[in-house]
């Protein structure tokens, strides 16, 4: 049976239980396949470059509400979906879980740690996991407060594409197809930029080459949902372009899922109204007539700053909260509350549009007051102190040798085709930030994305052949929002203070919204508001998070997170326009404070310098065992490292240190004046200090490192043994100079040649008692005759 439609063409076959799916994408100019055979309904995709995604329904965990598999080449991730059956008391938000694993056996690795199995998760797959949870949570109803997790279980990995891609639409499908309430599908591609050109879901190799790294989810109508990237300073309008071109090639995922959604997916299940929604109208009319216009009083009060305004707000909620439940006893003091802070919401979006007027008197695109300072403390290699408005970040920079490099882990390393980093940001927000009491543990989720954020802005200014490796940590003093984004500002000014040659300053800012729109149509917004350099309310009570980094060139990273459940381009387009303009004015205000990297070097800097050393003085700089560096490093802080046979990299911490140390390093090494010259085929006089199984310990004068005369040039014979030939420690031979070996340095010498030859070939072994031994000649050759009697 067929059934021609304006797009599609079905072909039932009954009997096979096949469904064959051929949809005309006008965009693409082809015909995109769907199969699905038994239970599995799969789907697969074609790019605009040729490249295929294939997603697969049901075949794996059976038991979860919805599973997916993802496949691009010969990386394959699956994603289940589960939910409980009931919302959880007494939450006032969504509770979603998403946690991302990127396991050795996927690569056919074995973990390196002690146990030899996968422990907690890595740095990379918490980042991962965040953005998997950024792209899917705006989708979710508003009162939907049941517990769900999804679990991304990497099962192959061929180093060639990125796995989180294709998470993000693997949990698209699962969500999709599940029970679970969701307005989805989405799509997500990664976009890179190589040669001008935009390259969809480009491999390891080509993002090493690209000047840009940006992940963009979308959903229908070629809205954006979440964006995540970094780049090489990125034109405006080139990041624009991929934007535009990402949300083109998400929207034939989104078509395929939406097709396979209708045909095999699962009835949604109803949502349990919220308690606030069950509420009597003459409560929910109580709060709003007692707190309205103290509340839009607080609001529209510039004076307040964060911990005022908060508390006023607070003084207010608990008159509220107390009065009704006196009056109403039967409902909960809890649903009370959120009815206040929906009001609270309401009212502060209302202004906006009211007014034109934020909460602290300032214009839409105005920035906050900015304080800048620089060397703070003289014992730090680098520091500065960047205040705006009341976010204040306190960065430092720590440069040591490059041993110090953090060594990743073999399979994010495979991932990444990074092998160690040389340059690391850490971010910390300990809680006295906002005034609050806490624990003071282990680096959380959030520290870590806020930090990987602010590491990807900075990243591209830094040098890839500087000698040291770079620390920077950003202790965030007080917070009233977009303390990610002032840590890009104090580090850049850190750095320089550092004298680290960057090639430009970097600034960040952070841009909000509210909008209006009915019925979850975010297509068509009846009004909208772009706050520049947004508060910490601004964020909480808007519908948009968007941080942009970069220098003057261009934007070396974003991150978008919304609240809604997609937003149009054009939006998106004058958000980076405002930002741009806002990262201009910063950067003016950091360069009134440092303006280029410090020329003149601080008593505290680390130095480093390179040595040449011969391949036969190295034993002499190493030692035994190392244990020449080891005394080094314990007596001066001196480390050093080699760069092959002959050259070395000195890092002292100071130049009194290394000074100190270049004064070791010349005692240890022999000098040059004190060295004969030794003539190519000259016949030397030799004294043996040691004998061992394989030849004699010689030296040819004094204070001279060892050199072995193999048992091969002993003897025109076959020496199995020194001691066959009655060679004994403090005995001096003859032997010949043949040079230093050019691999090894060592001295090439020889005793056979100054020998006879002889046609007997004969084996001399270890004599069997000490008195069975030969006699020598005055010249302390053995003779033919007395070795011969020895064999």
């Amino acid at each position: 049976m067929m059934h021609f439609r304006r797009k599609y063409l079905y072909l039932l076959n009954c009997r096979l239980h096949k469904t064959i799916t051929l949809t005309y994408i006008p965009s693409c100019k082809k015909y995109l396949h769907t199969s699905s055979t038994g239970d599995n309904p799969q789907v697969e995709i074609n790019f605009s470059n040729g490249r295929k995604l294939n997603i697969t329904m049901g075949k794996y965990a059976r038991f979860a509400n919805a599973s997916a598999v993802c496949e691009m080449g010969d990386t394959a991730v699956m994603v289940t979906a589960v939910a409980k059956s009931k919302p959880q008391a007494g939450v006032n938000f969504m509770p979603l879980v998403v946690d991302y694993r990127l396991k050795n056996a996927a690569s056919g690795r074995i973990p390196m740690n002690f146990m030899r199995r996968e422990l907690g998760p890595s740095e990379k797959e918490i980042l991962s996991a965040r953005l998997i949870d950024r792209s899917v949570r705006p989708l979710f109803p508003l009162d939907y407060r049941t517990e769900t997790q999804l679990v991304c279980n990497i099962l192959a990995m061929d180093a060639i594409y990125s796995p989180d891609i294709l998470a993000i639409n693997a949990a698209s499908a699962a969500l999709s197809l599940s029970d679970i309430p969701w307005n989805g599908p989405i799509g997500a591609v990664k976009l890179g930029l190589c040669d001008g050109e935009i390259v969809i879901n480009p491999t390891r190799r080509e993002l090493q080459n690209s000047q840009l790294d940006l992940v963009v989810s979308a959903t229908k109508q070629n809205l954006v949902v979440m964006l995540e990237g970094k780049g090489n300073m990125v034109l405006q309008q080139d990041l624009l372009k991929a934007i535009k071109q990402g949300t083109r090639e998400a929207y034939q995922i989104v078509q395929e899922l939406d097709r396979l959604q209708r045909t095999f997916g699962k009835e949604k299940r109803p949502i349990e109204p919220s308690p606030t929604n069950q509420m009597p109208a003459d409560v929910i009319e109580a709060v709003r007539s007692m707190g309205e216009m103290r509340l839009r009083d607080i609001f529209q009060d510039s004076h307040h700053d964060k911990l005022s305004r908060d508390q006023a707000v607070n003084e207010v909620r608990s008159d509220v909260v107390d009065k009704i439940w006196s009056s109403y006893p039967s409902v909960e003091p809890a649903v009370i509350t959120e009815e206040f802070n929906r009001l609270c919401k309401t009212i502060f979006r209302n202004l906006l549009f009211e007014t034109s007027k934020r909460c602290d008197g300032r214009d839409f695109a105005d920035l906050r007051k900015i304080q800048c300072q620089v060397d703070l403390y003289k014992p730090l290699h680098g520091s500065s102190l960047f205040q705006r408005g009341q976010t204040q970040v306190f960065c430092t920079v720590a440069l040591d040798s490059q041993e110090s490099a953090m060594k990743l882990d073999t399979v994010t390393a495979l991932e990444s085709g990074v092998k160690a980093k040389n340059f690391m940001l850490h971010y910390e927000f300990p809680p006295y930030a906002t005034g609050e009491v806490g624990r003071i543990g282990p680096v959380g989720r959030r520290e870590l994305g806020h930090g990987a954020l602010a590491e990807k802005a900075l990243l591209p200014t830094l040098p890839n052949d500087f000698p040291f490796t770079v620390r920077l940590t950003s202790e965030v003093l007080e917070s009233n929002g977009s303390s990610s984004m002032a840590t890009v500002c104090a580090g850049s000014m850190a750095l320089m203070d550092a004298g680290v040659p960057v090639s430009s300053a970097t600034a960040g800012v952070a841009i909000g919204l509210v909008t209006k729109y009915e019925n979850n149509d975010t297509k068509h917004l009846e009004d909208y508001r772009i706050l520049t350099d947004i508060l910490g309310i601004e964020d909480y009570m808007g519908d948009m998070d968007m941080k942009v980094a970069g220098t003057r060139k261009g934007f070396t990273a974003i991150q978008a997170d919304l609240k809604v459940p997609g937003i149009p381009l054009k939006v998106v387009m004058e958000s980076l326009q405002k930002a741009t303009d806002a990262k201009t004015k910063i950067l003016d205000i950091m360069s009134a404070v440092i303006k280029d990297p410090r020329k003149i070097g601080k008593d505290c800097w680390p130095v480093t310098e390179r040595l040449t050393i011969e391949p036969n003085q190295r034993v002499r700089l190493i030692g035994p065992s190392g244990i020449n560096l080891k005394k080094l490093y314990l007596e001066t802080g001196a480390t050093v490292t080699a760069l092959d046979e002959t050259n070395f990299t000195l890092f002292a911490p100071s130049q009194a240190a290394m000074d100190e140390s270049k004064e070791i390093i010349e005692n240890l090494l022999v000098a040059k004046e004190r060295i004969p010259d030794l003539d190519f085929g000259g016949i030397y006089s030799a004294k043996i200090i040691e004998i061992r199984d394989t030849g004699v310990m010689v030296i040819l004068y004094p204070n001279m490192p060892p050199a072995l005369l193999h048992n091969s040039q002993l003897d025109q014979r076959k020496v199995a043994h020194p001691s066959a030939l009655g060679l004994e420690v403090g005995q001096e031979i003859q032997v010949k100079y043949f040079g230093r070996d050019p691999v090894s340095g060592f001295m090439r010498l020889s005793r056979k040649v100054l020998q006879p030859a002889t046609g007997i070939v004969q084996t001399l072994q270890k004599p069997s008692s000490p008195g069975d031994t030969h006699t020598k000649t005055p010249n302390n050759k053995s003779s033919p005759e007395d070795s011969s009697a020895v064999s």
